[in-house]
This record gives structure tokens, sequence and C-alpha cells, in this order.
């Protein structure tokens, strides 16, 4: 073999040696971004679970027969009604509010925060309505707005989370679903849903 024949076989071998190198070294990356992105996926799968059961556990709560609930004005705007609970009432109400905090924390939409602040203010109001009104006399349209703001969480949750978010709706009014006053875009279901009401 003369020289060049040496030199030409040397930087081919090298050159095939960088090349999958460099290939390894993608395939590597790609799998390492797709299991990071599984594990955020399944820490907000648990931690979105965590506050669904702390938000229903909160509810159950504030509607018992049994349940003391004492409201107080807020003393700054909105002047809404605050709830207060017993010794009781405050563990639900303390997990509910550790659950939004980690929620928070972990999520990587903002459509996902809005929807839950929506449900924490339905659900406070709920309960101020609870502390003087008995079950029965508290309007339906508190309850209508509190599961609504529930279910968009779900959507929200869901679409964050890559799977389908346009197939539950109940009965969740159409609207244009402007990002920037925080509404959540209305799917093709739901439209349909209300077009034939």
């Amino acid at each position: 073999m003369d020289a060049g024949g040496v030199t030409v076989t040397a930087v081919t071998t090298l050159m095939a040696v960088v090349l999958g190198g460099w290939l390894t070294i993608r395939a590597q990356d790609r799998l390492w971004r797709r299991d990071h992105q599984r594990q955020w996926r399944d820490i907000r799968l648990a931690a979105y679970t965590s506050y669904l059961t702390a938000f229903r556990e909160y509810v159950a709560y504030v509607l018992q027969p049994t349940a003391r609930v004492l409201a107080v004005p807020r003393p700054r705007t909105p002047n809404d009604l605050m709830p207060f609970f017993d010794e009781t009432g405050s563990a639900y109400k303390e997990r509910l509010e550790a659950t939004k905090t980690a929620l928070r924390l972990i999520s990587g939409r903002s459509g996902v925060v809005r929807a839950s602040n929506a449900m924490v203010r339905h659900a406070r109001s709920l309960a101020a309505g609870r502390a003087t009104h008995d079950i029965d006399a508290i309007p339906p349209e508190r309850f209508e707005r509190l599961w609504s703001a529930e279910r968009e969480f779900v959507l929200a949750a869901r679409e964050e989370l890559g799977l389908a978010s346009d197939f539950e709706i109940g009965d969740r009014p159409p609207h244009s679903g402007d990002a920037e006053r925080g509404e959540m875009p209305v799917s093709p279901l739901a439209t349909w849903v209300h077009e034939r009401q």
C-alpha cells in the first residue's frame, strides 16, 4: 500500500468513528429528553390527581349537614366572603391549599393554574354560601359554576399531559376562548353539544 491509500483509509475510519459517535450522542439525547418528559408528566399527573382529590374532599366536607363554617368579608378587594372552618374543616382547607401550591410549582401551562384558581374561588364561594344557608338553600348556580370549573381544569390538565382534551364537555357553555381574559378555548364537541340544545 502506498501512503495515499493509508491516509485515505485512516481518514475514512476516523470520519466513520466521529459520525458514529455523533449519532450515538444524538440518540442518547433523544432518549434522555423523552424520559425527562415522561417523568414530568408523571409528576404532574400525580399532583393534579392529588389536587382533584383534595378539592372533592373539601366540597364533600362543606356539604355535610354537620359542617361548621363561618363566613367573614374579606377586608380588601374583591370583598367577597371568606370561609373559616372548625378544626375538622381546617384540615380539608389546608390540604386543598397545599395541593394547589404544589400544582402551581409544577404546572407547565398558565391555563392549568387559571383553571385551578377558578375551582378554588368557586369552592370558597360554595363554602361561604354554606355558612349562611342550609345545603338545600344554596343557589344552584354556585354548584353549576363549581362543577364547570372542575371540568375546565380537567380539560386543561389533560391537554398539558398530552391526552385528548376535547371529548368530555358536559354542559360547558361555548364562548370565544379569549386567552388574554383567562378563558379556555371551546372544543368542537362543546359547540356541537350546545347547538343541539
